[in-house]
């Protein structure tokens, strides 16, 4: 069984979401075996991440995911991003959880259409209508893969990917209700972060 972690800026400024990218950095190196999965760029800021989202099929050590779950400080010693902003303290959030099943969400409401890969690959990406993309008629959500050679792989890709922005759809909605606890953010974590970290943003 697969386990993800989610990093994220939460509601926070570009720091936080610069924090992200640097954090999944560090954790990379305490847990190679993680994949990018999936992610969402910050709106203006090359380099900066909302959130991230890793995968691996091995197994994460339950001392290691002690370690970094929660809330984690980026202490800035230079912000590339706002110079002369007076604060340091960044915090990013880290969540570690299980492959995701389907319980609540129906197989026919998933949609798959094939179609041409583009780039790099040879005649047979070119040709063969290998990538799929995979819709969600409910929410109107798609995601295309077009990573593998085979069909069936671009398929069980694609359904995972589109599992997983389901999941980050429905943690919005959940956000969005509590959206005062991270505007506050700082005041109700600072003091508490599990792991912290100093440099240059």
């Amino acid at each position: 069984m697969k386990k993800y972690v989610q990093i994220t800026a939460g509601r926070g400024p570009v720091e936080c979401a610069r924090a992200v990218t640097l954090v999944a950095r560090e954790m990379l190196k305490a847990i190679p075996t993680l994949q990018l999965t999936d992610c969402e760029p910050h709106n203006r800021e090359n380099g900066c991440f909302m959130s991230m989202i890793f995968a691996t099929g091995e197994t994460i050590p339950e001392a290691t995911i002690n370690e970094w779950q929660g809330t984690i400080l980026w202490r800035s010693t230079r912000n590339s991003c706002r110079p002369g902003h007076k604060r340091s303290n960044w915090f990013v959030g880290v969540n570690f959880f299980d492959e995701l099943e389907l319980p609540q969400i129906d197989e026919s409401d998933i949609v798959y259409e094939t179609c041409r890969s583009r780039g790099k690959g040879g005649q047979n990406v070119n040709k063969v209508e290998t990538a799929v993309r995979a819709l969600h008629i409910p929410s109107g959500l798609s995601v295309k893969c077009s990573d593998e050679r085979s069909q069936f792989q671009n398929k069980s890709h694609a359904r995972e990917r589109l599992l997983l922005k389901l999941r980050q759809l429905n943690d919005k909605a959940i956000s969005a209700s509590q959206s005062w606890q991270w505007s506050n953010h700082d005041n109700l974590e600072r003091g508490n972060p599990v792991k912290k970290f100093s440099g240059p943003l």
